[in-house]
């Protein structure tokens, strides 16, 4: 939608105990205190019950956490150097993200949730973004303010407005909590889809194995 180039760095964890875990950190982890690398253009699927730090790993990835030991790098670049600007550039250029708690604007419509981003990047493909919001089954749904949603509609809304923009990496925190399997599979469809017409690396967390995620390598958290 977009002739903007994305970034894509490799994401780099080296060593890496958030502070909540420092005492904790699970057995056998593959994330934590360990050497993790993730490739561009690959998919993740991150699996653990609740309180092991799934929601973590992605603020720490996103640049919001630092309470962490160890380092985690950007194409060898560690992100505890980073400026305030070369975070807005990382978020702009680099990441999309669907939170666990979504972060919608719940006093705005669907339109202005999607459009408060896609104005970063040029004039907005309103048609396309339509055919996407009906392939989630919120085409209807667009002028309505996102508080009257359902959580399922938003979290599907929440899933549109991280699809429409340009990006390298996409981060999604327990995207299909609320939906039936009907509205997961079809927006898992969109996201394989979209990561794959950028050539995007995926990142995605769940509270255990998904089969919609198939061709994702798990990660063990």
């Amino acid at each position: 939608m977009s002739s903007f180039v994305p970034l894509t760095p490799t994401l780099t964890l080296e060593n890496v105990v958030p502070a909540p875990l420092a005492e904790s950190v699970p057995a056998g982890s593959q994330v934590w205190d360990t050497r993790l690398a993730l490739t561009p253009g690959r998919h993740y699927h991150v699996s653990a019950v609740s309180g092991k730090g799934k929601s973590t790993l992605v603020s720490i990835l996103y640049g919001l956490r630092q309470d962490y030991r160890g380092s985690v790098r950007f194409d060898g670049r560690d992100i505890r150097a980073f400026t305030p600007g070369d975070w807005a550039t990382h978020r702009q250029r680099c990441f999309s993200i669907v939170f666990q708690d979504l972060r919608l604007f719940l006093h705005h419509s669907g339109w202005e949730n999607i459009l408060v981003k896609t104005d970063l990047y040029g004039p907005p493909d309103r048609p396309a973004i339509r055919r996407l919001a009906d392939r989630l089954d919120v085409g209807s749904l667009l002028d309505k303010p996102c508080g009257r949603l359902s959580y399922g509609e938003r979290q599907r809304m929440a899933l549109l407005r991280a699809l429409v923009p340009p990006f390298g990496w996409l981060l999604l925190d327990e995207p299909f909590s609320h939906l039936d399997r009907d509205n997961a599979e079809r927006a898992a469809g969109l996201i394989a889809e979209a990561c794959a017409s950028r050539n995007a690396g995926l990142v995605v967390t769940s509270l255990g194995e998904d089969s919609r995620f198939g061709a994702s390598q798990p990660i063990r958290l």
